[in-house]
């Protein structure tokens, strides 16, 4: 070891990273097709009115996601098409129900009306070229400064948007995904409510929105036993979907709604036996592609539910389905879009529309220093900041905690 003291190197320059040209351009095909989402989920807000038909509200989302997709991209790269459309089909789901509500016409729920004062979940997603933006946020039916949101529903509502909020500033380049659960769980029961049990969020690339890295909010034993951990990367994408009940347990079930919505999975192959299911499948590979799509959009709706039975028993296709926790609790969920950036998380889709403070009246805050320390930090550092951390750590990267 030398007597002399070697001088301490000078703290490099914070060079910021630049995405590539093809990089460039699949973010953009996502931001467009988070701004058609933002405008339809915009009228879909306006429409959300008392007395106004839950299927009408589905039908006319998705009516208007395929109206906003079918006006951009229309010119043909090297003779081919880009392919577009729904991403996710709309789904209003009220009160204790946790997602996925969007019936057909045939189903004995289809006359189901909004309320004054129901908790509306409104979800919907569109695609440009396969690169998905999926949005959802959640309304109250006729509340207004005048006349806020009080109560659980009110609780409920702050516990999911402020998790929301945390949740996105936890998705950072080398955390892990059960950091993302632990938040969520924390920031939840500040307002004494629980993420819904076993609710996925998943890593997004070009036609998929189910990829490999996922995320768990509320597990079951068994699922923390048996879920994989995974570590957060640069150039990921995810679809973060934060579902809060009023309940006590978070725990969800089916009842009586049938299923509508499906989505073909590309990883398992099957010769299907049936003429009919054959048919069907081959219906939904030609209008969905790898995303998930409602039966109301396949030719007939009979002969459709029947070829999908085939195909969901052997794992070719899989349910979307509609469950529920207890009676008398809410559900209040937002669901963003994300992507790891060179430069630090990066939004896709828009913040929510409908959501202020003024229209949220509690009686709970949140009291956890460390969770209004992160609420406080923008998603992204600015460069100055980064530039000054640099420094003072002397070119080394702080440790996340």
């Amino acid at each position: 070891m030398s007597d002399t003291e070697t001088p301490a190197a000078p703290a490099p320059e914070v060079v910021e990273k630049k995405l590539s040209s093809s990089d460039e351009a699949d973010l953009t095909k996502y931001k467009t097709a988070a701004d058609i989402v933002h405008q339809v989920t915009k009228q879909l807000i306006e429409l959300c009115v008392e007395g106004a038909k839950v299927i009408d509200l589905c039908i006319e989302g998705d009516k208007l996601v395929e109206k906003g997709t079918g006006s951009v991209y229309n010119k043909a790269v090297k003779g081919v098409r880009v392919t577009k459309g729904v991403a996710f089909p709309t789904s209003i789901s009220v009160n204790n129900t946790v997602a996925h509500f969007s019936p057909l016409a045939s189903d004995p729920q289809a006359s189901q009306a909004l309320a004054k004062g129901d908790v509306v979940k409104i979800q919907l997603g569109a695609h440009i070229d396969g690169f998905a933006a999926i949005s959802g946020e959640t309304i109250v039916v006729g509340a207004n400064a005048e006349n806020p949101v009080t109560g659980r529903k009110a609780d409920v509502l702050k516990a999911a948007y402020t998790a929301a909020e945390a949740a996105m500033r936890t998705l950072k380049v080398g955390n892990k995904n059960w950091s993302i659960t632990e938040v969520v769980g924390r920031t939840a029961a500040a307002w004494a409510c629980k993420p819904v049990e076993g609710m996925l969020s998943c890593q997004q690339t070009q036609n998929v929105i189910d990829g490999k890295k996922r995320i768990i909010l509320n597990p079951s034993e068994a699922q923390k036993r048996d879920f994989e951990s995974a570590t957060f990367a640069e150039g990921e994408v995810y679809g973060i979907d934060v579902l809060i009940s009023s309940g006590e347990d978070g725990k969800a079930r089916l009842e009586e709604s049938r299923t509508t919505i499906f989505q073909r999975d590309s990883s398992v192959t099957y010769q299907l036996k049936m003429k009919n299911s054959r048919a069907v499948f081959s219906e939904v590979q030609k209008k969905a592609g790898s995303f998930p799509f409602n039966i109301r959009t396949l030719e007939d709706e009979k002969r459709s539910r029947m070829g999908l039975q085939e195909a969901v028993q052997h794992n070719l296709v899989k349910p979307y389905e509609v469950i529920y926790t207890p009676a008398n609790t809410f559900v209040a969920g937002f669901h963003f879009t994300i992507a790891l950036l060179p430069g630090g998380p990066s939004l896709i889709t828009h913040p929510p529309i409908w959501y202020k403070s003024d229209l949220v009246k509690t009686e709970k805050e949140l009291e956890d220093e460390e969770l209004k320390a992160l609420l406080a930090r923008n998603l992204r550092e600015s460069k100055k900041k980064a530039k000054k951390a640099k420094k003072a750590e002397g070119g080394e990267v702080a440790m996340e905690e």
